[in-house]
This record gives C-alpha cells, structure tokens and sequence, in this order.
C-alpha cells in the first residue's frame, strides 16, 4: 500500500513538472510568433514608407518644369503630326533661305569711301586699267558696277552712265533674290495654323454630334489642337517677318551706298577725262 502511494506521489510530480515545462514551451512559441509578427509588421510599414517616398519623390519630379526642348516637342506632338510638320517646314525653309541671304548681303557690303579712294589714286597713278585691276581685287557689287562702267570707259561718259545705271539693277536684283521666297513662307505659316484650327473645330463638334451632348472632356482635344496650331503657324510667321524686314533693310541700305558711290565715280571719271584731253 504504502509502495502505491509512493508510485502515485511519484507520478504526480512527474505529471505536474511535465505540464509546467509544456506551458513554458508554449508561452515561448506565442512569445516568438508574437515577436515575429511585429518584425513582419515592422518591415511591412517600412515599405509602404519606401513607396510612398518614391510616390513623393516621383510626383515632385513630375512637377518640375521641364526644359524648352521638351515642352516644344510636347506642344508638337499634341497639335498632331499633319499640320505640325508643314509649319516646321515652313520655318526650316524660311530659316535656310535667310542665312544665306544674310551670308550673302554680308559679303556685298563694301567700304566705298575706301574704294572710291583707291580708284581715284588707281586713275592717276596707272589709268583707266589700274583703276579695273582694283574693282577686280575688290568683292561686292559696287566694285562689279565700277569695273563695269570703266570697262566702256573708251566710248564715252554716256556710254559709262548707261552701263552702270543697267548693271545696278542687275546688282539689285541678285541683292533682292530669295525674298519672295521667305515672304510666301510668312504668308503659308500662319494660314496652315488657320487650317489645323479648323479642322480641329470639325473633329471637336464631330465629337459633339457623336455624343449627342456637350461634354467639355470630349471638345477639349479638338480645341487643344486647333489652338496649337494657330500659335505656332503665328510663331513661325513672326520669326520670318523679322529676318525679312532685316534683310529688306539691309539690301536698301547697300542700294544707296551703290548709287551714291556711282555718282561719285561719274564724276571722277568726268574729272579725268578732262583731265586727259
């Protein structure tokens, strides 16, 4: 008897220490799971705070102003590639045809005071062959219009006046080449601005028809277009018209030097021939 109620004392224990054992087991697994759980909740909030700074970062970038290039390649696409492309063409012509004309007036413009000087001397150091030898040496269209009138200079003062009167001209218009040119590109520019504006007002009451009712959203694209095109028709017209009244200026400017130096080489020619006879 006694030896069974050892057996059971003894197995209680064992029974007690194994139950508590277990509970600890278990207050450490939900201990861990627990610990777990907030390491993952942890590591879930640091990247949602990742995104959204990256959202942030992103929207703050987007709201940057972009370079110039980029707006106008943006405004260029939006206004549609049709009508865009003819007004850009407009401009590239217009643009290559003034530089060479301002090239080319550059070229022309002469010093006359100088010239005159140096064909006076020519004239009565060398005569009429050595004042010819100094128009050729000399660039522009004044020296052409004086070798010119001293080339004929054996058949008369008249003879020398018609010529340079009749090679003036030709001079003025090789300075006015090229200016009809950019004065069309002036004129086709904004009236293919005028067209993309229509048409997009077509596609925006198409719109309006197809939907049967005003809707700002479905108009809104047409309109974009059509005011797109308009400003960049008048944009390139405006650029044109600059360089055209430069060039106009430039070409009068030449013009009056040219026939002021040809009345003054008259004379010189009128005092040498009187001086020679």
């Amino acid at each position: 008897m006694k030896k069974l109620f050892a057996f059971l004392a003894v197995f209680g224990m064992l029974s007690i220490g194994a139950s508590s054992v277990y509970a600890q087991g278990e207050e450490q697994s939900v201990a861990e799971e627990t610990t777990t759980e907030q390491v993952t909740e942890q590591e879930a909030a640091a990247e949602e705070e990742v995104v959204e700074e990256d959202a942030a970062a992103e929207a703050a970038e987007s709201e940057e102003p972009q370079g110039l290039h980029k707006q106008i390649k943006a405004k260029f696409i939006e206004g549609g590639a049709m009508f865009m492309s003819f007004v850009l063409l407009a401009l590239i012509f217009g643009l290559a045809i003034v530089i060479e004309r301002i090239i080319y007036l550059n070229l022309s413009t002469t010093n006359t005071k100088k010239l005159l000087q140096n064909v006076e001397e020519a004239l009565n150091e060398g005569g009429v062959e050595a004042a010819k030898e100094v128009c050729r040496n000399t660039r522009g269209p004044v020296a052409s219009i004086f070798y010119q009138g001293l080339d004929r200079f054996d058949e008369g003062i008249e003879v020398v006046e018609k010529s340079v009167v009749s090679y003036g001209s030709v001079q003025m218009g090789l300075l006015e080449k090229g200016l009809t040119w950019i004065s069309l590109f002036i004129a086709i520019a904004p009236m293919l601005g005028f067209m993309g504006t229509v048409i997009g007002m077509i596609d925006a009451f198409d719109s309006i028809q197809a939907m049967g009712d005003v809707s700002a959203t479905a108009v809104a694209g047409g309109i974009k277009v059509a005011l797109i095109t308009t400003v960049s028709g008048l944009i390139v017209a405006i650029i044109l018209q600059v360089f055209y009244n430069y060039l106009v200026s430039k070409i009068d400017s030449i013009v009056n030097s040219m026939e002021d130096a040809s009345i003054t080489l008259m004379d010189i020619l009128v005092k040498y021939n009187m001086k020679n006879k």
